[in-house]
């Protein structure tokens, strides 16, 4: 992967994306291209180009200077697309096969061209439509697992890690999850969006001071334990998977963050599309509690054979780490689950329920799970999920 730095950024439109992946050598001058802008996201540009003839496609991503959400009014730090690039080559590094291959970077016009991955499903899409992806829980705990121990201080030198701390910082993208996660939710701030049947219960939670402690304890963890390199926006929607394929996309809200901030986004997400289900809810289960039996042991098997520290060889420092880990995960799901309930980023799992009343009594019980988990941390289990629906 090659990166350089061009004279000035400009948003990129079909023509001049068709322009630089022709310039890059990626497709030959004469070759009839087509390109299609196909972002869903807040953040980016996203262009999908292809040859119609041979098939051959590629993906060109770029970050905008602001939040397309918002407008410019919420401008953002162009910086997130290098961290992005450097994230996913890191990943790369230690699971080839769980992320897509990137191919240019750009620094100054914050773009990255990188594999196309049409071939599969957005993961969420596919949940809300009934898949169930055998593979996807040992395939994303198996990812967080390596990438949790290999950046961690465990695996790397003192300075590395401190260096590696320093060219991942993210102040921009960690203040939009320091506050639509962790603060926006739990107060009564205008970013916030649910439905008038929902007040009473959201009035309740915005009264509750102690939900309220735990999730300030939580947004203090996530500041300030750079603990490992996490994907930071971890989500069912940032991944793309089939029953074979499972590929994590969009870290650019990467940083080093807690071990278990990344873990309880996923495990949240998974389990608000169990919520959403009428039926079928098992798969969902089971794939929350085998995520974290996979990470447990890819995590304990790579401390044992490349951990780096001396204290490492005491077995309750592993143990130590580990419970903590999990109970910091079941508190970043609480958070994760009451924000895309009432925060301004809501889930297509909740809200394309058909039927007003049950999207209502999910949306509900998410909130009293949420908070459930926000003040029981030490006390639930990865397989007693499925029982909070009961």
């Amino acid at each position: 992967m090659s990166t350089t730095k061009t004279e000035k950024y400009q948003p990129l439109t079909e023509i001049s994306a068709i322009k630089l992946v022709k310039k890059l050598g990626l497709f030959d001058a004469t070759e009839a291209l087509t390109a299609r802008e196909i972002g869903d996201g807040n953040l980016n540009l996203v262009f999908h180009i292809i040859n119609d003839q041979t098939n051959k496609s590629i993906i060109v991503k770029q970050a905008l200077p602001y939040a397309k959400v918002v407008g410019e009014s919420w401008p953002l730090s162009l910086n997130r697309a290098t961290i992005e690039s450097n994230a996913l080559k890191q990943f790369g590094a230690f699971t080839p096969e769980l992320v897509p291959a990137v191919y240019y970077h750009d620094e100054t016009l914050a773009v990255t061209v990188m594999e196309d991955l049409s071939h599969l499903t957005i993961s969420r899409a596919g949940l809300i439509q009934g898949e169930s992806y055998p593979l996807l829980s040992q395939h994303i705990g198996s990812f967080l697992g390596h990438i949790a121990f290999k950046t961690s201080d465990f695996a790397l030198k003192p300075q590395d890690k401190k260096e590696e701390v320093v060219k991942y910082s993210n102040p921009d993208l960690c203040n939009i999850t320091e506050d639509l996660v962790f603060t926006d939710p739990f107060f009564d701030i205008d970013t916030n969006e649910f439905e008038k049947a929902l007040r009473p219960d959201v009035e309740e939670l915005w009264n509750d001071g102690d939900v309220k402690l735990q999730a300030a304890k939580l947004k203090y963890k996530f500041s300030t334990n750079a603990q490992t390199l996490i994907h930071g926006d971890l989500h069912t929607g940032s991944i793309f998977a089939s029953s074979q394929e499972t590929k994590v996309i969009d870290p650019e809200f990467a940083f080093y963050g807690p071990f278990g901030f990344d873990l309880g986004q996923f495990v949240a997400n998974l389990f608000l599309n169990a919520l959403s289900r009428e039926t079928n809810r098992e798969p969902l289960f089971a794939h929350i509690t085998n995520t974290w039996n996979v990470f447990k042991d890819t995590f304990t098997a790579l401390w044992h054979s490349e951990n780096t520290e001396p204290f490492a060889k005491d077995e309750r420092l592993l143990h130590e780490i580990l419970t903590q880990t999990w109970q910091d995960a079941v508190g970043y799901a609480g958070c994760e689950i009451i924000r895309r309930t009432i925060g301004l980023a809501h889930v297509a799992d909740l809200d394309e329920i058909s039927s007003e009343e049950r999207k209502i009594n999910a949306k509900r019980t998410a909130l009293k799970i949420g908070r459930y988990l926000l003040l029981h941390q030490q006390d639930v289990s990865p397989n007693e999920f499925e029982h909070l629906l009961r």
